[in-house]
């Protein structure tokens, strides 16, 4: 650090941070747009950054109802990665987990992505043969992978309970290149970006309504701060997609869940990856804090709340216990629920929808964070272009209807019982 950085810092930290100069310019929504996305999340802010760069369109206002990275950008785990098993997901996730490598390059902004690696348990021979199947699906599309015996996890996991009878650790499929990020960094660094281009990041504007024309067709949105006509409206509201969607008479096939997840006080470190259960829907990570990070199932009712209930509390922490008995010894600072859009296969939607000028992002289940970047990639080239981009080619509205399902995981909008 420069002595010019450190006089800096201590001469805003001691003004009250008076001079520090916003990461972005917070805009007063203008009369209309080419395109307005509403989120102002990561996915969101992603999609206004790639179309401002990508395809030149700047004539762009991300609104979002309370402040930007207050949806589930923020309440999430932070985990990336792209271990997945069908040729519908495997080259979307990869090109995310890409562009998470280069992020800050691109960016110019420190979102804190940290390669750690990723670890998936696994417990019988069976479910073995299936992690095997998944890494030689991720080296035939050229993403790393390994299986590693019991011993292997050992020296990479040594905190994990290797002597348990009922749940016994034989091995798991690991991926070096995985790892975490900071979840409100990325929400900043792509809102500095994309006002850089001149997109206007409006917060504190709720939508209440869509301007409709004769036709049908969406040529705005009615918001807390007044109409916003657009050519093209996108949204990008997570949790809340069904509730806005209504306001347009589109029904989604999609349901709302709630999904918790916790920190625990400070430690020195422990566990120096991230690590899912295979015995139970249980994922690990400690951050730069020390704080260990960790979540499970979603509730299962459906909600719009951003708060979760005890008994799912007493779940998780069950099934992090028989994975990592030592938590038992740390303290839960604080826990917070995300709102989920569950869809029937698990998978997600980057498409049109049936209402001229209204496209759709969304139905992330429980990957959301990690798509960021190319869920931003790929519905920037659809809202520029009105072509589905191929590495989004499987995540369509209508293949409920088509059977064209991605069912990674059999589980839907169901707790993913493993």
């Amino acid at each position: 650090m420069t002595h010019y950085s450190i006089f800096s810092l201590v001469r805003n930290a001691l003004s009250g941070h008076a001079h520090w100069k916003p990461a972005w310019r917070d805009a007063v929504p203008k009369d209309g747009y080419d395109i307005v996305i509403v989120g102002g999340g990561g996915h969101g802010l992603a999609t206004a950054f790639y179309l401002a760069k990508i395809h030149g369109i700047t004539d762009i206002a991300v609104i979002e109802k309370g402040w930007i990275g207050s949806g589930n950008a923020g309440r999430n785990t932070t985990i990336i990665r792209s271990n997945y098993l069908l040729p519908g997901n495997l080259p979307f996730y990869e090109w995310s987990m890409k562009l998470w490598e280069g992020l800050e390059r691109e960016l110019n902004y420190n979102a804190m992505v940290s390669q750690r690696g990723v670890l998936n348990t696994f417990h019988s021979d069976a479910q073995r043969d299936a992690f095997a199947r998944r890494g030689n699906a991720m080296r035939m599309h050229g993403i790393d992978a390994q299986l590693l015996d019991r011993d292997e996890v050992r020296k990479v996991a040594p905190c994990l309970d290797f002597d348990q009878e009922r749940f016994p650790i034989q091995g798991g499929l690991y991926q070096a290149r995985g790892g975490t990020a900071r979840h409100d960094a990325v929400v900043w660094g792509y809102a500095r970006a994309a006002s850089d281009y001149g997109v206007d990041i409006i917060q504190n504007c709720e939508v209440r309504g869509f301007l409709r024309d004769d036709s049908g067709a969406v040529v705005g949105v009615e918001t807390t701060q007044g109409a916003i006509r657009a050519s093209k409206v996108g949204l990008a509201v997570a949790g809340n997609s069904s509730r806005l969607a209504a306001m347009a008479d589109l029904r989604l096939p999609i349901e709302s869940h709630v999904l918790q997840a916790f920190v625990s006080e400070g430690l020195k470190p422990v566990i120096p990856l991230a690590v899912s259960f295979g015995a139970g829907h249980f994922y690990i990570s400690q951050s730069d804090k020390g704080g260990l990070v960790f979540g499970g199932d979603i509730d299962g009712y459906n909600s719009y709340a951003q708060r979760g209930n005890l008994p799912l509390v007493e779940n998780v922490c069950e099934v992090g216990m028989s994975m990592m008995p030592i938590l038992g010894r740390a303290r839960i600072l604080r826990s917070w629920g995300g709102i989920m859009d569950m869809s029937m296969d698990g998978s997600p939607f980057i498409d049109r929808t049936s209402i001229p000028g209204l496209y759709f992002n969304g139905g992330w289940c429980y990957g959301g964070f990690k798509a960021t970047p190319a869920s931003g990639w790929c519905f920037a080239h659809l809202l520029a272009t009105d072509l589905t981009h191929e590495l989004a080619s499987a995540y369509q509205l209508d293949r409920f209807a088509t059977g064209y399902l991605v069912d990674e995981n059999g589980q839907g909008a169901q707790p993913n019982l493993h």
